[in-house]
């Protein structure tokens, strides 16, 4: 079995969600007071025309020009004009060009951080019947909707699954755990087969912490806000609880405080210093590289949803999605096109150029996904995968929230210190709304 490398990030995603540029950006965007009413714009069945300017990310999209050729011989009279942006700079250049009102036709938003172009009144409403929102993960879908209109289509989407040693869990007996309560045993079994750590836990101790403590909030049964948005609700039991669990990694011993940094985290699961991560796809494609042999992955690594607190495994949804903006020139060629990215076909044309997963379901039973099956618990966790707050003040607590984990896996904090900390921390930033 062979696999498809994936695009390197730190986190990439669930990214795994806050864009380095767009949280400085963020700051002075939001959802829109009044949203427009659902489009009631018809896009037909007829060839697209003219010409539409598609803006977006050097790093998912720089295969595009192959993904959508198709597309584009099938409508000749059409001419999809690709400028492609460094990825540190997209959100800058794109907020500045919607500021001047010198953008594309065509826009890629990152899935997991986009209110802060489609909330401001610069993107189009999604033409109803353009696409079927029940064809794409939830999470993927619901990030693009305001105040019930949508303004996005999903295209690429991915998540978090435990990867780990299959060759060491076999050889201690256990089994991928499903609970948090079976973590710890799991992490000593393979600690027990030779591993350093069963955990190469994320030591960075910034706004990722943060986002990976947010998803264990809502694994206990929690939320980040109150049911209207108005407040932050970050001192709670679920919240304690949620910081406890990942301090438990560190206080048992099965992970250590100061190890793997990023960079070493695939040669520490290799080299067998540590045996797991909570990680996304991307890595499956990188392993056999790093072991210098080809099928070590297939032999040694297995996927696993992420373990499950009270209220099961729920992950974070990130990815990539496309917008027309609402003063483009060449609408109806522009949702022609988008609705192309959006079939199955093109997604998993799109996954065979670049190895970005599919955000519509029905893409994945397509064999170049389907005989992956490492990629299985990728589309499990996607079933449940939620979104960060779209609040401008996200970023910052989401920081801090990482900032107050280390002190607790290293001692220096109780989990009920660090949740008074946090909430006061974000009570003082307020929502941003």
């Amino acid at each position: 079995m062979s696999f498809l490398p994936l695009p390197t990030a730190r986190k990439a995603g669930v990214g795994l969600a806050v864009v380095a540029s767009a949280t400085v950006l963020l700051a002075g965007c939001g959802r829109a007071d009044t949203a427009p009413a659902a489009s009631a714009v018809s896009i037909g069945d007829g060839p697209a025309t003219g010409t539409v300017q598609l803006w977006a990310p050097d790093g998912d999209a720089k295969a595009l020009s192959t993904v959508l050729a198709p597309f584009e011989a099938a409508n000749p009279d059409l001419d999809v004009e690709i400028t492609l942006i460094p990825s540190s700079d997209y959100n800058t250049k794109l907020q500045a060009a919607l500021a001047s009102g010198t953008g594309p036709d065509i826009a890629q938003v990152y899935t997991e951080a986009q209110t802060q172009f489609t909330g401001g009144g610069d993107f189009a409403p999604v033409p109803d019947g353009l696409v079927d929102p029940a064809a794409f993960f939830p999470g993927s879908w619901e990030a693009g909707v305001i105040d019930g209109v949508a303004y996005s289509v999903p295209w690429y989407a991915y998540t978090y699954a435990l990867v780990y040693r299959a060759d060491l869990a076999k050889a201690a007996g256990v089994t991928a755990p499903t609970q948090w309560s079976e973590l710890s045993g799991f992490l000593k079994g393979l600690q027990s087969a030779g591993a350093v750590k069963g955990l190469g836990a994320d030591v960075g101790w910034d706004s990722y912490n943060g986002q990976d403590l947010a998803q264990y909030v809502w694994q206990a049964g929690g939320d980040l806000l109150s049911a209207d948005g108005s407040a932050w609700t970050l001192d709670t039991p679920e919240m304690i609880d949620a910081i406890r669990y990942n301090a438990s990694f560190f206080t048992e011993g099965t992970a250590d405080t100061s190890g793997p940094g990023f960079l070493d985290a695939q040669p520490y699961f290799v080299e067998g210093k540590t045996a797991s991560m909570f990680t996304g796809p991307w890595v499956i494609g990188q392993l056999d590289a790093v072991a210098g042999t080809d099928g070590w992955t297939a032999a040694n690594v297995a996927t696993a949803p992420v373990p499950g607190g009270a209220s099961g495994s729920i992950g974070a949804v990130a990815g990539g999605s496309w917008g027309v903006l609402a003063n483009s020139d060449n609408a109806d060629a522009s949702w022609k096109v988008i609705r192309d990215l959006a079939a199955p076909e093109t997604q998993v044309a799109q996954f065979s150029a670049i190895a970005s997963l599919p955000a519509v379901q029905a893409a994945w039973k397509d064999p170049a996904i389907a005989s992956q099956p490492l990629l299985d618990a990728f589309f499990t966790q996607l079933q449940t995968a939620r979104n960060y707050p779209q609040n401008s003040t996200w970023p910052q607590i989401a920081t801090h929230m990482g900032t107050v984990m280390e002190s607790v896996a290293k001692g220096a904090e109780t989990p009920e210190a660090a949740a008074s900390d946090i909430q006061a921390f974000a009570e003082n930033l307020g929502t941003g709304k």
